[in-house]
């Protein structure tokens, strides 16, 4: 009881590592100081700093990544930071920072893309993706939870969101990268300056693939043939390669090239649909030539370079991924999903527990009414509306979110809270009746 006493006089002192591309972390700390907190920030490269207000606090480290942790303890203790504030909680700096808050009683709080994305991003406290909260909650507990139930759920996103913008900023961050200065190495495999030229490559011939992809989804739709759809993900995706089983995008795809020659009806296809930020470092369509001749199945496959994902889903007969968040638009159509990894929605309720090759050949498909249930309560918890690439967007979110991030208690605690007050309310009010 003293240390939450303590902790409610103390004034809240916002701790802040690597952020998404762009003004996001820098006007969020603007909005906590506006609310009463002090904020500052480490800073590992020139990137990092591009953005963020030179009138708040900053740091550099540069130093090697096994100093990391004995520094992160270091500048918690500097600070007296009683919060931890990150985007992606698996990159290397960020796990080492999350055991000392852990160890220190800091706050530690998540951002990632939005598991219900674009129209939201998500903001959880510990960890994300397969390291939130809710992974470790069952079904009956997550009804109880709620709020209110499942609202008629509006139209499933068809794109990506403010996806220009997006890459905008991970050019721009690159190429501050590569202005000079030290830096620290960085969670990828690619060198910073492939990077930065793959970001500004993409960005140009977005046109281009506009339309390559156009071309590739008409001739699919007058195929007529039943497809299955596999949603690929980033081959350097820190949520695909701590949280899923492969190493990398060619064991994926090898894993579902066989399955699907061993399962799948002979006039069905296969549609493999690059990542909407796919940059060409892993070269996807020779790839999958390849494999698909190492299958047998070379006449059945089709690679799709990006596109809408609803209308491609609304005439699949399932879908199949490691973790990637777009599955939640296969659920929420009542799609079958096989997933490979751990993520907030790999759960025995909505996807196949099948192998592969019976899945193509007979997918079970999803409980539709647990997932009304789930969905709601990512709403009501970790879905925050906004984005972190547009404008109207970040305020959006810095409207909503150092009330939320000030509270002593966490969203999933406070539904649980609250859902029990309203079952509560609402036996009350039929036993009065």
């Amino acid at each position: 009881m003293l240390l939450v006493t303590q902790r409610i006089l103390m004034r809240r002192r916002f701790l802040f590592l690597q952020g998404p591309h762009g003004p996001f972390f820098g006007q969020l700390a603007h909005a906590l100081e506006t609310a009463g907190a002090e904020t500052t920030r480490v800073l590992f490269n020139r990137g990092d700093a591009m953005f963020w207000p030179r009138e708040l606090g900053s740091a550099r480290f540069t130093g090697k990544l096994d100093a990391w942790p004995n520094e992160i303890a270091r500048r918690i203790d500097a600070f007296r930071a009683s919060d931890l504030v990150l985007y992606g909680d698996t990159r290397p700096v960020h796990l080492e920072a999350r055991k000392v808050a852990a160890s220190s009683g800091v706050t530690v709080h998540v951002f990632e893309e939005g598991y219900l994305r674009p129209w939201w991003v998500t903001y959880e406290r510990d960890g994300a993706n397969g390291g939130s909260k809710i992974a470790s909650m069952s079904a009956d507990e997550i009804r109880q939870a709620l709020e209110h139930p499942p609202a008629d759920p509006v139209q499933a996103p068809e794109g990506w969101g403010a996806l220009y913008r997006h890459m905008a900023y991970g050019a721009a961050y690159h190429a501050a990268i590569l202005s000079g200065g030290p830096r620290l190495p960085s969670h990828r495999d690619t060198p910073v300056a492939r990077e930065a030229w793959l970001h500004a490559v993409r960005l140009a011939g977005l046109p281009f693939h506009a339309l390559t992809r156009r071309v590739a989804t008409r001739a699919l739709r007058r195929a007529g043939r039943p497809y299955h759809l596999v949603l690929l993900q980033l081959d350097h995706d820190e949520n695909f390669r701590r949280h899923g089983p492969f190493p990398g995008t060619e064991a994926f795809l090898d894993c579902v090239l066989h399955g699907f020659a061993a399962g799948a009806p002979s006039h069905h296809l296969l549609v493999l649909k690059a990542h909407p930020l796919e940059d060409g470092r892993v070269p996807l369509s020779p790839l999958i030539r390849k494999l698909a001749d190492r299958h047998g199945v070379r006449d059945r496959v089709r690679f799709l370079p990006g596109g809408k994902l609803g209308p491609l889903l609304n005439q699949s007969q399932s879908a199949v991924t490691v973790n990637s968040t777009a599955a939640q638009q296969a659920l929420f159509r009542g799609l079958p999903v096989k997933a490979f990894g751990r993520a907030v929605y790999t759960r025995p309720e909505f996807v196949s527990p099948q192998p592969l090759p019976q899945f193509f050949a007979s997918p079970h498909p999803p409980d539709r009414a647990a997932y009304a249930d789930f969905r709601q309560f990512l709403l009501e918890t970790s879905q925050m509306p906004g984005s972190f690439y547009s404008g109207t967007g970040r305020l959006q979110l810095c409207r909503r979110l150092p009330d939320i991030m000030l509270s002593e208690q966490d969203r999933y605690a406070r539904a649980a809270t609250v859902g029990a007050a309203a079952r509560q309310h609402i036996r009350s009010g039929t036993t009065q009746i």
